[in-house]
């Protein structure tokens, strides 16, 4: 079977075809590689990569959720009162890890809805 030529390069003139070839290259590049990423399930921060750091500074952390994990590389079930510096860091996390429904962390003992109470409030 003969591949069909792209019909608007086909009756360009030759410097338009030395042109064009190469972004289509890079466009098919950038294509294979962000289906790579994706099948890969691997994100990386593009602004730390374009300032310099290494592909493993600049990897994403998520926990099993899809979650962005910003502190310490932990599973959202891995959290105790001790990851948090005020009960208000601890309690928006709270809720969005589940909240007292689905309390996975141990982080509201007495089960009131307020997570971590020992911990100082925010100033």
């Amino acid at each position: 079977m003969a591949i069909p030529k792209f019909k608007p390069l086909a009756n360009a003139s030759e410097s338009t075809k030395k042109t064009a070839k190469p972004i289509l290259l890079i466009v098919i590049a950038l294509l294979a590689a962000t289906f790579g990423l994706e099948s890969c399930n691997n994100d990386w921060d593009l602004g730390k990569l374009l300032s310099g750091s290494t592909p493993s500074e600049a990897k994403v952390m998520r926990d099993k959720e899809g979650n962005v994990v910003t502190s310490g590389g932990k599973f959202t079930d891995e959290y105790n009162c001790d990851d948090f510096s005020t009960q208000d860091e601890a309690q928006r996390f709270f809720v969005k890890a589940g909240g007292p429904n689905d309390d996975v962390n141990g982080l509201d003992g007495d089960n009131n809805g307020v997570a971590c109470q020992a911990l100082p409030e925010e100033k």
